[in-house]
């Protein structure tokens, strides 16, 4: 009789795994560590779940192949694919949305998901056209906090603006030239986008949002973007006190 192989991907580190347990929406498929088992084990045998999960002890180097990374402490796991959502947002329901406008760095995509989680966010806006995806390692940059988020992916910049629009959002978009970010005064519901690293926000939807800017020391220079999106959303989030 075959078995029916189940699809997943892995994700590794300690709190990946952690916070994939606590939001209980993916199902843990099968658990790889080492023997002796790392020392923040026991965080994870706490939310341990009741079905069967295999675990399989190998040494260390397999788990740095498994993983791409020796960054896994000591643990990587075998889970279901990441859950994305099916239908558009709700403006009465989700008013706090972040748009990543195809940003190609993985660890910034984990960092913004993470400060999104941080900030109260109520959903997440990403681009399938040039975009890095939601993978392992873009789980280990959010902390596994991104297990939490509900993420919705849209083809193509213009796409998501026209759903968004449709939805009645407030779009502001981080760019240079615009408002002094730190002294508008923001309006629910509302959708901060975030531009790609090299290209910033698609020229395409430029005009379909109301222009952001950070202050900086001098011109010649920009913050990161996941620093940038961390530092607005801290922004928005504490004016429409949501923390």
């Amino acid at each position: 009789m075959k078995t029916k192989k189940q699809i997943g991907e892995l994700i590794y580190g300690i709190h990946p795994i952690i916070e994939l347990l606590k939001a209980k929406r993916r199902k843990l498929i099968t658990v790889y560590t080492t023997r002796p088992e790392p020392k923040a084990w026991s965080l994870i045998k706490v939310l341990w779940p009741k079905y069967n999960v295999p675990i399989q002890y190998v040494e260390r180097d397999i788990l740095t192949r498994m993983a791409g990374t020796s960054e896994h402490q000591g643990v990587v796991a075998w889970v279901q694919e990441f859950h994305f959502r099916k239908s558009f947002f709700n403006a009465e329901k989700q008013p706090f949305l972040v748009m990543l406008d195809s940003i190609q760095d993985t660890r910034n995509v984990g960092a913004i998901l993470r400060s999104a989680y941080c900030t109260g966010a109520n959903g997440i806006i990403m681009i399938t056209r040039e975009a890095a995806p939601i993978t392992g390692a873009a789980i280990k940059a959010s902390a596994g906090l991104a297990e939490h988020m509900e993420v919705y992916l849209a083809p193509s910049p213009q796409a998501a603006i026209a759903e968004l629009k449709k939805a009645g959002y407030n779009i502001y978009m981080a760019m240079f030239k615009g408002e002094n970010a730190a002294q508008i005064t923001y309006k629910e519901p509302l959708c901060l986008v975030i531009g790609g690293e090299w290209t910033g926000v698609s020229k395409e939807i430029i005009k379909d949002g109301i222009p952001i800017t950070l202050p900086q020391k001098t011109t010649d220079i920009s913050y990161n973007a996941s620093v940038a999106a961390g530092i607005l959303l801290f922004l928005i989030s504490t004016q429409m006190k949501k923390i």
